[in-house]
């Protein structure tokens, strides 16, 4: 069963309060995500339950890194089944795009998709190894041209449109995603953050305030991040998803997806 949850947005009503006695609507802003409860807080989450800054940090690491792993080669039948097109069983949807394409079209050519490391591989010399390489809370199908075009560049806003990215921009050194894919763009980026910390051999993965952050173990930029995830909160297809790679795959949790609001309790 999907994690009962509640949520709380204000600031759409209080822009439509404003206008109703005449006043100018004042510019929205992302208020940070409202508290959650879930079906799992007294069972998997309960170590964690009650904490903020650091240590809930680490007491989630401590959780989500029990999982089970899988190959890479694995990776594409997984993503057949965790990003299914809730309307047609035949399709997955792309990550960025938004696209309904078929699961056969999965591959490296120009039509097809193919796996895209939202953490990018080369921030933090992971590659397609066994762990953070093959971590499907991070890995989505997406266009290969479009999945090209962001290649591994850190994310912040801005930028020019990108064809058939289905409204995601970039430029020289950055990339939006289309504004439906941003909070789970940063809460990816976060779970990774707080999953991989330096130990099983691979690096410390963080965010950082820095765009063009090259082949070190950072992305950016955490503010944007920390925005998209109280402007984007996660939705049915986001919730699912995260069911699935607990119940079938790895049998660890996107917390960020779960409890939004542990994403400012940390950061």
């Amino acid at each position: 069963m999907l994690a009962t949850r509640t949520r709380r947005w204000k600031s759409v009503a209080l822009a439509t309060a404003a206008v109703l006695v005449g006043l100018t609507a004042p510019a929205l802003t992302a208020t940070s995500a409202a508290a959650t409860t879930t079906d799992y807080d007294s069972t998997y989450y309960k170590n964690a339950i009650g904490k903020t800054g650091a240590s809930l940090k680490s007491s989630l690491h401590t959780i989500i890194s029990s999982q089970s792993k899988i190959s890479y080669s694995a990776v594409w039948d997984a993503l057949k089944v965790t990003d299914q097109d809730p309307n047609n069983s035949n399709n997955v949807i792309l990550l960025y795009s938004g696209v309904s394409r078929a699961k056969s079209l999965n591959g490296g050519d120009t039509g097809d998709w193919n796996r895209e490391h939202v953490w990018a591989k080369s921030h933090g010399d992971f590659g397609t190894a066994t762990g953070p390489g093959t971590d499907l809370h991070h890995l989505r199908p997406a266009d290969v041209t479009v999945n090209s075009i962001r290649g591994d560049k850190d994310f912040d806003n801005g930028g020019s449109t990108v064809s058939n990215g289905g409204g995601s921009l970039t430029d020289s050194d950055s990339f939006e995603p289309r504004d439906a894919d941003k909070g789970d763009v940063a809460r990816m980026i976060l779970y990774m953050a707080v999953r991989y910390d330096g130990g099983d051999g691979f690096a410390d993965l963080e965010p950082d305030e820095k765009v063009d952050n090259g082949s070190a173990p950072y992305i950016g930029k955490l503010s944007v991040l920390k925005q998209w995830n109280d402007e984007d909160p996660p939705s049915t297809f986001e919730e699912n998803r995260n069911q699935v790679i607990y119940d079938t795959y790895q049998h660890n949790r996107n917390p960020f997806i779960d409890h939004p609001e542990w994403v400012d309790a940390i950061w």
